[in-house]
């Protein structure tokens, strides 16, 4: 197979190089907050904390699933739609996904790749919109939703769905060296740094100088004693006790610990590999279908790779998104993937559902992606 360089032209930053892990409930919100972080530059200055930790990020080899977003259209109600999207995004945390892309069927040349039709007023979203939102607010700890997530028609069903329990979903009880927050609008009264929300009986205050409303990763460090760094502390002048901002990678990078998932909304399938957020793209591409090359998981050898992505098609499959994209019209679906497999062989029922696909797959995956990840290490 040919290389596929016209997939991978951007290169964004990765997450890693970005501090805050913005709560991307509307593309409003996101916009709003980047025009106020532009007009005040003294208020990113934390972005210097994460200029080291970049290239240690990128060596961390990611797996990315991407997800066609009308596969929620084919229920028969709210309530199964949501049973769907909670199934998604256990699956994507049972296996450690780091990136979910969810992207619309059908191309438009108006379509330029930004998330621009998420529905604001209090009505149903539908297709790709709805299940970015519900990954969105089952990824965010349940101590965050209610700053994060305006009430919405959307979320009705989502208190039936369990719990992801992700090692980032900290009860109040818990001490755990990073925890996800929120920054408040409430000063400190040493009127340094930004009062953030992490979950417990007490907000802290960071270092940094961040604008209200805005996710989070803090540094805890290892004084399990919340007023150590607090704002009532007698140190609260010597930075050094006081809670920092971090890249969302970190806990990754220095415990190993799995730290939820992004979420990515793209227009097509082919903004899927165009707009991918990892400096050089995906370095390695896999489709699934029942009309792939079988091979048994014991014996797939995948590459070393940095960022795996794995495309899971729409009711009709991916031959059909690819066909409904402008950009690939006449493109052969195995010409676009490295890797093009059946992960369920001899199946019963004639068809295999997307929610039921991605467990067979990513359990089907976990094997070969250890032992490259494994290679790669030694």
């Amino acid at each position: 197979m040919g290389k596929k360089n016209k997939k991978r032209e951007a290169e964004t930053n990765s997450p890693a190089e970005t501090l805050t892990n913005l709560s991307p409930v509307t593309a409003a919100a996101t916009a709003t907050a980047d025009s106020r972080n532009k007009k005040k530059k003294h208020k990113t200055k934390a972005e210097k904390v994460t200029d080291g930790e970049t290239k240690k990020a990128d060596e961390i080899p990611t797996v990315t699933v991407a997800i066609a977003g009308s596969i929620v259209d084919n229920a028969q109600s709210l309530e199964l739609a949501t049973r769907l999207a909670g199934q998604i995004a256990r699956a994507a945390t049972i296996f450690r996904i780091d990136e979910v892309v969810v992207f619309d069927n059908k191309s438009s040349s108006r379509n330029n790749g930004a998330f621009s039709n998420q529905n604001n007023s209090n009505e149903n979203d539908r297709g790709a919109s709805f299940l970015v939102r519900i990954l969105q607010y089952l990824e965010t700890p349940q101590y965050l939703r209610k700053a994060l997530f305006p009430k919405h028609n959307t979320l009705r069903y989502v208190g039936m769905l369990p719990p992801l329990d992700a090692p980032h979903h900290l009860r109040k009880h818990e001490w755990a060296p990073y925890r996800e927050g929120v920054t408040l609008d409430e000063k400190p009264t040493s009127a340094v740094g930004t009062m953030v929300d992490v979950g417990l009986d007490k907000n802290v205050v960071v270092v940094q100088a961040l604008e209200p409303g805005i996710r989070v990763t803090v540094a805890m460090g290892t004084n399990q004693n919340l007023d150590y760094g607090n704002e009532n502390s007698d140190v609260i002048s010597c930075s050094i006790f006081m809670y920092h901002v971090v890249s969302s990678s970190k806990p990754r990078e220095d415990t190993g610990m799995y730290w939820g998932y992004k979420v990515r909304y793209a227009s097509n399938i082919s903004s899927v590999f165009s707009d991918c957020p990892y400096k050089g793209g995906y370095d390695h591409l896999i489709g699934t279908s029942e009309h792939g090359l079988v091979v048994n998981s014991s014996q797939l050898n995948l590459p070393n790779f940095r960022h795996l992505l794995i495309a899971f098609g729409g009711l009709a499959g991916l031959e059909k998104c690819v066909d409904e994209d402008y950009k690939l019209k006449e493109k052969n679906v195995r010409d676009i993937f490295d890797l093009y497999l059946n992960t369920c062989p001899h199946q019963g029922s004639r068809t295999i559902r997307t929610e039921e696909a991605l467990l067979i797959s990513l359990q089907y995956f976990q094997e070969p992606i250890t032992r490259a990840m494994q290679r790669d290490v030694s």
